[in-house]
């Protein structure tokens, strides 16, 4: 057994070094971390104390690797990519075939997304039990057990739970009645859909994600008047079609066909949707095998 110090180093944060030495940006590592730029910081000095060097230079442009960060970067990513591979392994040869699974589907996703995966588990577990709602929801009932685990849209308040990103992002496309003149362009930004209402959710409904958004329309000069969102995806293009409002929605729900509603692709924007899974922290164990099992299917559905 080892006696270095560094024997009980948490392999996340290594996991968050890669990431911002591949952005060579807070801002964007944290993005797609799906974590807020401030406690990203922090873990890069919490990594940076105890090995005992300085990882980046700082600038106003971003960040640059120190040639120890750049030594510690070549170290970290066979390790890293050995993780990765030995989950996958580990998977392939667990008895997965008695177990039973409470699973949630965010609807936040065009549920055609979920196919191969639903396809790949009706095979692998006996007992499937599987629940749709908006991810907030489905983080309670996390919570609260009544579901072993939850595919769930990130941003997304995490407390008390184990939320881990599947690298699963989607861009954000504008759903608008085909009545408009917008609707003939190949393409749009946010800011010139700044005169048309937007169909939108309170704060309340799911904090996070709210912020997020919030963040990147300010970036991006966007303040639409907004409707309050109908909690049904079918009276919200019914709304749309008829020339109410418009709204933004992941790019997989384009596979929709709705009479009097077109899915334009924006332009100008970093706004994504990602993607991630949640459980409590004493359940992680027992649905490692289910992480590999959605990544596999995510790239069948691509």
């Amino acid at each position: 057994m080892t006696t270095s110090p560094l024997h009980s180093l948490d392999i996340r944060l290594l996991r968050y070094f890669s990431v911002v030495a591949e952005e060579n940006n807070m801002s964007r590592a944290a993005q797609r971390l799906f974590m807020s730029q401030p406690p990203l910081s922090r873990h890069i000095r919490q990594l940076e104390e105890r090995l005992g060097v300085t990882l980046f230079v700082r600038h106003t442009r971003g960040l640059t690797l120190t040639e120890d960060g750049q030594r510690v970067l070549e170290i970290v990513r066979p390790l890293l990519a050995l993780q990765d591979k030995t989950w996958t392994a580990l998977s392939q040869i667990a008895k997965t075939g008695e177990q039973s699974l409470r699973l949630g589907l965010s609807t936040a996703f065009e549920q055609g997304v979920f196919a191969a995966l639903e396809s790949q588990l009706a095979t692998r577990v006996q007992k499937l039990h599987i629940v749709r709602h908006g991810s907030p929801e489905l983080a309670r009932q996390v919570r609260r057990g009544k579901l072993d685990a939850a595919l769930v849209a990130l941003p997304l308040e995490n407390s008390g739970l184990s939320v881990t990103p599947l690298g699963w992002q989607e861009s954000m496309s504008a759903a608008l009645p085909t009545l408009w003149p917008e609707a003939a362009l190949p393409s749009l930004s946010l800011t010139s859909l700044n005169h048309r209402p937007l169909f939108w959710f309170k704060r309340e409904r799911n904090p996070a994600f709210f912020d997020y958004t919030r963040h990147i329309f300010r970036r991006a000069g966007y303040s639409p008047a907004l409707i309050e969102e109908p909690m049904e995806h079918d009276v919200l293009l019914a709304r749309i079609a008829q020339g109410d409002g418009l709204s933004l929605v992941p790019a997989s729900f384009s596979a929709i066909q709705r009479q009097g509603v077109i899915f334009l692709p924006l332009t100008d924007t970093e706004l994504r949707l990602g993607m991630g899974l949640a459980t409590l922290p004493e359940n992680v164990t027992k649905v490692e095998w289910l992480q590999t099992v959605v990544t596999q299917s995510l790239t069948i559905s691509s």
